[in-house]
């Protein structure tokens, strides 16, 4: 893997992540959605604030983000023996930049949409079953904290049984770290009993 081709890779997939989509579909109803509900510019705080079809509008163009800033390596120039790497580079910087957005003061969502659509492109048979555990815990329990903490902590644990034991392990143990570290503000009000369910 070249210098050239980490760079090309990482600031794309970074400039890609930072597109604030719902602060964009925010704007287009009249609405900051960084001054309401959770402040979250992420799908879940759109559907609470505006609606579900815009709420679902902004979970496709996040999980689209992930889609692409994994994906183009593959298809690109860049396309060699090293594509998984770099569309792993390419998710990685996309969900920092989802997270901590360049054009928004570094402000930014949780990321899961973004971390499903990168997987779509490295790893989808993690993504089928943490997609699985995420609509039971979701329907059941109606927390989208516990629903996307389950998905995340599922992905090292699919490779593992299916036999996956490759950087793409370690890339999801990596992203349910992240996952987790994100919801350390939900995972607090779960534990206070003050987490908010879904209606």
């Amino acid at each position: 893997m070249h210098a050239f081709d980490v760079i090309v890779v990482s600031v794309c997939g970074y400039l890609i992540g930072s597109i604030p989509f719902a602060v964009i579909i925010g704007n287009i109803h009249g609405i900051n959605i960084l001054e309401v509900g959770s402040g979250s510019p992420g799908a879940t705080n759109i559907k609470r604030s505006i609606g579900k079809g815009a709420g679902n509008v902004c979970f496709l163009l996040d999980f689209l983000k992930g889609v692409v800033a994994a994906g183009w390596p593959k298809l690109s120039i860049l396309a060699t023996e090293n594509t998984i790497g770099l569309a792993m580079l390419g998710l990685v910087a996309a969900i920092l930049g989802h997270s901590f957005s360049l054009f928004i003061k570094f402000r930014g969502g949780k990321g899961v949409a973004t971390t499903m659509g990168g997987l779509l492109v490295i790893t989808p048979i993690a993504l089928a079953v943490g997609i699985f555990i995420w609509i039971v815990l979701f329907f059941t329990f109606r927390y989208v904290s516990v629903a996307s903490l389950a998905f995340g902590i599922s992905l090292p644990l699919t490779n593992l049984i299916v036999g996956i034991l490759d950087f793409r392990l370690w890339l999801c143990f990596a992203l349910a770290v992240i996952i987790i570290l994100r919801h350390r503000t939900n995972i607090q009000r779960l534990l206070k009993g003050t987490e908010k369910r879904f209606q």
